[in-house]
């Protein structure tokens, strides 16, 4: 069964020693992940990197599964959103650019990078995907003039696309070109789905 992270998802504390308490444990759990698998991991492992007493990570955590929802939610909410910006149809002059969205991953390369090949790669993308199939089902997916290519669809299609680039992209380390995976972006996944006709005649 599909895990709902985002149900998982706990209120921010307001509390200054809550607020380091919870930052340490996300920050542990996101080295961790670089290193292990999410299951193989024990809280008592997590509250140990993270300096912080086992008891601790009750008083704002049910289980390590609503650490995880606490730590990716809402950067996935965001990298979603900014992903269906580009895939969205028609697009203007004001859109973003791929280059943007890919710099905006690159800027925060030490916090995307264990996300999305580490050892959670599969629930993160499990959630981005979810999410997706949730906006879409509530109206809030693409718009489309066209009727061969249903909307729900090419949501799907293109949101996993994009982040299975993005996690190829990731891989490769600082050897990965940003413009290049923004070209190969925009050529395999941007411009097929929204049929840009000005940015396929700009790469041909």
């Amino acid at each position: 069964m599909e895990k709902n992270l985002t149900a998982l998802k706990q209120e921010a504390p307001t509390d200054a020693r809550q607020v380091r308490s919870r930052k340490a444990l996300n920050a542990a759990l996101l080295d961790l992940l670089a290193q292990r698998t999410f299951d193989e991991l024990t809280i008592r492992e997590i509250t140990a990197r993270a300096g912080t007493g086992y008891a601790t990570f009750f008083r704002h955590f049910s289980t390590k599964e609503a650490l995880l929802s606490d730590l990716v939610v809402d950067p996935i909410d965001e990298l979603l959103t900014r992903t269906l910006a580009l895939l969205d149809s028609p697009r203007t002059r004001e859109a973003p650019s791929v280059r943007e969205l890919c710099a905006w991953v690159a800027g925060d390369r030490a916090f995307w990078a264990p996300l999305l090949t580490g050892g959670a790669a599969g629930l993160v993308r499990s959630e981005f995907l979810r999410q997706a199939r949730e906006r879409a089902a509530a109206g809030h997916g693409l718009h489309r003039e066209d009727t061969w290519l249903p909307a729900d669809l090419a949501l799907i299609h293109g949101v996993s696309s994009v982040i299975g680039v993005l996690t190829w992209w990731l891989r490769q380390g600082e050897d990965g070109s940003l413009e290049q995976v923004a070209m190969i972006l925009e050529r395999m996944v941007i411009a097929p789905i929204t049929q840009d006709a000005a940015v396929e005649a700009a790469l041909s």
